[in-house]
C-alpha cells in the first residue's frame, strides 16, 4: 500500500473535489497537463481526475453556467499535496522551465507552496509539508505564516529527475474556502465535522484541522466579507467529498454559504 502524507491519515480528511466548468474537456486537459494527474474515467458529463489511480477530482460539465465571482462565496484555492519535497522540486522546476502561469509561492512554515489559477478562474495550491517535527506551535496553535519561498533552495532538491507527472501517493491536503464570515465558518466546522482550530489570521481568516493536522480547510474573506449563499448556477466548487472514521453513516450538507460537502464513512485513508 502506497505511504500517504499525514493529512490524509487523520480521522477526518479531504477525499476529493468537484468543480463545475462551462469547458469540460478544456479544464480537465488542464489539470492533466499541468498539475499532472490522470485521467481515470468519464460518467454522466462528469471526467474523473487523480493521481496513483486515487480519485481526487470530478469535473461536472455545465456549459450554460455564469462564470465564478470571486467576490462571491466559493473556492479560494484547491490544494494538492506532493508526497515529497523533492517532487514539488520537480515540478517547480518544469513551472519555471515551461514556464507555467505561476500566480505566487511561498513559505508557510508548516509547508512550501506554489499557486496558479486554472482557465475558468479556479486557485490551484501545489505543495509539500515540511516534516511535523520541524512545525512550530504557539500553545494549542500551529504558526503558520506567509514568507517567500526560496526557489533556489527548492530547486537543488529535485535532482536530475525531470517531473513525470503528479506521483502515487499525491492527495487533496486541503481545501480553501471564501465565505462571508470566517467565525461562523468556524463554529460550523467545528461543531458539525469536528475539526479543531489550528490557526488564525486575525478576523479575516481560520485554519481547521483533524488529528492535528496543520489545515484541513481553510476560511477567509479576504474578498468575500459578508457574501451570503453561493449562486447554484455559477461554476466553481461543485461540492467537496470528505472521509471520516468517525462518521456512522454518508451524509450530505451543507455550509452557511451552500456548499456542499458529502461525508462519508471509512475505516482507513
Amino acid at each position: 500500500m502506497t505511504h500517504l502524507p499525514f493529512a490524509a491519515a487523520t480521522p477526518v480528511r479531504i477525499a476529493s473535489v468537484a468543480l463545475k466548468a462551462r469547458d469540460a474537456d478544456a479544464l480537465a486537459q488542464f489539470y492533466r497537463t499541468v498539475v499532472g494527474l490522470d485521467e481515470l474515467g468519464r460518467s454522466n458529463g462528469s471526467i474523473q481526475l487523480g493521481a496513483g489511480g486515487r480519485h481526487l477530482l470530478t469535473i461536472e460539465a455545465a456549459p450554460d453556467a455564469k462564470p465564478d465571482n470571486p467576490r462571491e462565496a466559493g473556492l479560494f484555492h484547491t490544494a494538492f499535496l506532493l508526497p515529497s519535497r523533492k517532487a514539488l522540486a520537480q515540478w517547480a522546476r518544469r513551472a519555471v522551465e515551461e514556464p507555467l502561469p505561476i500566480d505566487g509561492a511561498s513559505d508557510h512554515l508548516v509547508s512550501e507552496a506554489i499557486y496558479l489559477t486554472d482557465p475558468e478562474g479556479n486557485g490551484i495550491e501545489i505543495y509539500a509539508d515540511r516534516p511535523r517535527e520541524q512545525w512550530l506551535w504557539e500553545g494549542d496553535e500551529v504558526s503558520m505564516k506567509t514568507l517567500r519561498l526560496n526557489f533556489e533552495d527548492l530547486l537543488a532538491e529535485g535532482g536530475d529527475d525531470p517531473w513525470k507527472g503528479a506521483p502515487d501517493g499525491t492527495v487533496i491536503g486541503h481545501v480553501h474556502l471564501r465565505v462571508g464570515d470566517p467565525a461562523e465558518a468556524e463554529r460550523w466546522w467545528h461543531e458539525t465535522i469536528g475539526l479543531d482550530v489550528m490557526a488564525r489570521y486575525g478576523p479575516q481568516a481560520v485554519f481547521l484541522a483533524s488529528g492535528g493536522y496543520h489545515h484541513h480547510v481553510g476560511a477567509n474573506s479576504w474578498h468575500s466579507r459578508g457574501a451570503g449563499r453561493r449562486d447554484p448556477a455559477r461554476t466553481g466548487l461543485a461540492w467537496i467529498e470528505l472521509h471520516s472514521s468517525e462518521a456512522g453513516e454518508e451524509r450530505l450538507l451543507e455550509d452557511p454559504w451552500g456548499t456542499a460537502i458529502r461525508l462519508v464513512p471509512s475505516s482507513g485513508a
